[in-house]
C-alpha cells in the first residue's frame, strides 16, 4: 500500500510521550515534541502480525475504546474469532464456568494501558499477546508489537483492514491485495471516541 494512505490515516502520528520501549520505532521528534513512527516499521510489523496470526482460528481482539467496536468487529467477520467491545470481563479467558468463556489461541489488544485486563489473564494463560502500540505505552507483556497510533479513529480501523488482508493473503483466501472484498471505510467508526463513563 502507498506511504501516502498511511500518512492520511495517521498511522504515524505518536505522542509526546515516549516509553523506552518504543523509542526503537520512532523516525523523528517533531520541534513540537510529538513522536513520528516509522512507516516501514509499521508496514513490517503489521505484515509480521499478519502472518503469524494466518496460523490461528481462534483470534480474539478487544478493546475498550468506542472507536474501535466497529473496527474489531468488522475484522473478526473477515477472519473469524471472538471480538470483545467495551469492558473485558474478568474471567474470561482463566474461568471455564464463566458464562463468556472463551479459549483463544492468540490476543490482540488495540491499546495496552486499558486493554489491561484482557492481556493480565492472556498472559496469565500463557496465550501470545500482539498489540498496537503507541509512543506513550509500556510493552512488558506483549509478544509482537504493531507501533502504530492507537488513539486515531482512521488509524485503528486501517490496521484491522490491513491486518485482515494479510491473514487472508496468508492463509490463500486471496492471492492478491485487489482480490480482498472490504473497502477501509468498512471498518471505520463514524462516531466520536466515548469516555470510560459513557461506555460503562
Amino acid at each position: 500500500m502507498p506511504y501516502e494512505e498511511y500518512l492520511s490515516a495517521g498511522m504515524h502520528i505518536g505522542t509526546k510521550q515516549q516509553t523506552q520501549q518504543m523509542k526503537k520505532f520512532i523516525y523523528k521528534t517533531r520541534e513540537d515534541g510529538l513522536a513520528i513512527l516509522d512507516l516501514q516499521t509499521i508496514e513490517n510489523k503489521i505484515k509480521l502480525a499478519g502472518k503469524f496470526l494466518a496460523r490461528f482460528t481462534r483470534i480474539m481482539v478487544v478493546s475498550r475504546k468506542s472507536v474501535a467496536w466497529k473496527p474489531i468487529v468488522k475484522f473478526t467477520e473477515a477472519v473469524g474469532g471472538k471480538a470483545i467491545t467495551g469492558r473485558f470481563l474478568p474471567g474470561t479467558i482463566t474461568n471455564p464456568n464463566f458464562p463468556g468463556y472463551y479459549e483463544p489461541e492468540v490476543l490482540i489488544a488495540t491499546d495496552p494501558l486499558i486493554d489491561t485486563q484482557a492481556i493480565e489473564e492472556a498472559f496469565k494463560m500463557r496465550i501470545p499477546i500482539i498489540a498496537l502500540c503507541d509512543t506513550s505505552n509500556e510493552t512488558s507483556s506483549i509478544d509482537l508489537i504493531i507501533p502504530v497510533n492507537n488513539k486515531g479513529r482512521k488509524s485503528i480501523s486501517m490496521v484491522y483492514w490491513l491486518l485482515a488482508r494479510e491473514i487472508q493473503k496468508n492463509k490463500g483466501i486471496i492471492k492478491e491485495d485487489g482480490e480482498f472484498k472490504y473497502k477501509p471505510e468498512e471498518f471505520e467508526s463514524k462516531e466520536r471516541e466515548r469516555t470510560e463513563e459513557e461506555e460503562e
